[in-house]
């Protein structure tokens, strides 16, 4: 391994964990140069819902560039994205009676992140996002100054300003009523706190411990925000937490309508969702049979 050690940067981290060489993966496992096989619970920090080099996928991938299909268009009109919007809308926002546009701002939860926190400012005319204790929504400078792990803040360099953390559910365990700290903050004109543009949410926190917001909690909040006229952002809406690290953890996981049955009352402003959703919709052209869908 001298190679990754004379030539590669010292700014990494799961190769520290388990320094090993890995050749080729299939489903669960993933398999050294030497050929031994070792089970994968980190799936990719959650990305691989459906396993490595999974049969169907593999084969709309090698279909797809054996056809010379687009592999690089920005933002332009493809078959590919009309394709890929068509099952969207079919299987995720349809079903659901979700009324939203969609952005494809890049390929990570951090890009989601940093396009929503703009989108609320630009159309609210306003600057602080309410975040919650020990959440996480990346690492890039505006996901970090949402998010509450203090090593990871610490490594944007800059202060991180512009987001007031508020405590999550079970934060005091049960000793004060859920949200009075938030609710009497916005009330009073002399709690010095800035109107927020937005309110940022997980529903289920990873970094943070596998925290699951109760229902109550969620639909209270929900209820606050509305009365409040607060857009809501919530982060891991189609996903929970099954790994120990895992940030976005995978489709489906919370059932099949994911975290819209916790709060049905209220519509969030904006739904972040990354990672697993190619996996869900690939190889899927819309009126075909879908199994499993999130």
């Amino acid at each position: 391994m001298s190679i990754f050690e004379t030539l590669e940067s010292e700014v990494r981290s799961y190769s520290r964990g388990w320094p090993t060489v890995f050749d080729r993966a299939q489903g669960s496992w993933l398999y050294s140069e030497d050929g031994k096989a070792y089970l994968d619970f980190f799936a990719g920090a959650g990305a691989l819902n459906y396993g490595h080099n999974n049969p169907v996928l593999k084969k709309a991938l090698i279909d797809y560039i054996s056809r010379d299909g687009v592999t690089h268009a920005l933002d332009m009109f493809t078959v590919a994205k009309r394709d890929f919007l068509e099952t969207l809308n079919d299987i995720i926002l349809k079903p659901r009676e979700m009324d939203y546009k969609v952005i494809f701002p890049g390929p990570g939860g951090a890009n989601a992140v940093e396009a929503a926190l703009k989108l609320a400012r630009k159309v609210t005319g306003k600057e602080s996002v309410i975040n919650f204790t020990n959440a996480f929504h990346g690492m890039t400078l505006g996901a970090l100054s949402v998010t509450g792990n203090s090593m990871k803040r610490g490594g944007a360099g800059v202060p991180l300003v512009h987001a007031t953390p508020m405590p999550y559910d079970k934060y005091f365990d049960g000793a004060y009523p859920d949200f009075l700290y938030f609710e009497r903050l916005l009330e009073d004109a002399g709690s010095g706190l800035n109107e927020p543009a937005a309110v940022i949410v997980e529903t289920v926190q990873g970094e943070g411990g596998i925290n699951a917001a109760r229902i109550d909690w969620l639909r209270g909040l929900a209820d606050l925000c509305h009365r409040h006229d607060l857009p809501v952002e919530v982060h891991r809406w189609l996903r929970a937490t099954a790994g120990h690290h895992v940030d976005p953890a995978g489709s489906g996981r919370m059932g099949s309508r994911g975290a819209q049955r916790y709060v049905p009352r209220r519509q969030p402003g904006v739904r972040h969702r990354g990672r697993g959703a190619a996996h869900l919709l690939a190889g899927r052209r819309p009126g075909e049979e879908h199994q499993g869908e999130g």
